[in-house]
């Protein structure tokens, strides 16, 4: 029996590799998709938390307390919804998303014909200054002066 190789092939996508030059002009845009992102995840975890406070309160709910939590329940879908909006104006540009609450993506480029990472992180003072390969662990990180040192090096020997 023959496996359906259509099937594969449709679903191979090709993602556009960024240059660090190109990472870094889109710093801006991609810093305030990014804490959108984490202002959408913690209000949806902070709704439903409340929700869940609202639904498992000892008793019987009265009225205010069942119109509380249908309203918690609401707005924490609103914050999903637009948390999935934002990420998928991420994803548009073929950046993948981390952890929205630590502020973490992965900015696709390649290197020395490899899948290579630019680590972009929110919380240190250069979004940039990390990358790894497709082929290490997530929590490797390298020096992106590694690949303008390599860069450089090339340039001297052609």
């Amino acid at each position: 029996m023959k496996r359906d190789q259509k099937g594969a092939k449709r679903r191979r996508r090709q993602i556009r590799v960024w240059t660090l030059e190109q990472a870094r002009a889109s710093l801006p845009y991609i810093t305030s998709v990014l804490r959108s992102l984490r202002e959408y995840r913690l209000e949806v975890v902070t709704q439903h938390r409340h929700a869940d406070q609202l639904a498992h309160r000892p008793g019987r709910p009265d009225r205010d307390r069942l119109i509380a939590h249908a309203e918690a329940a609401q707005a924490a879908e609103h914050a999903d919804a637009r948390f999935r909006e934002a990420l998928a104006e991420l994803e548009a540009l073929d950046i993948f998303l981390v952890d929205p609450v630590a502020g973490q993506a992965l900015i696709p480029f390649a290197h020395e014909d490899n899948l290579a990472w630019y680590v972009y992180d929110a919380f240190d003072p250069k979004p940039l200054h990390f990358w790894r390969y497709h082929s290490d662990p997530l929590d490797t990180r390298r020096p992106v002066g590694e690949l303008e040192r390599d860069k450089q090096d090339r340039t001297w020997l052609a």
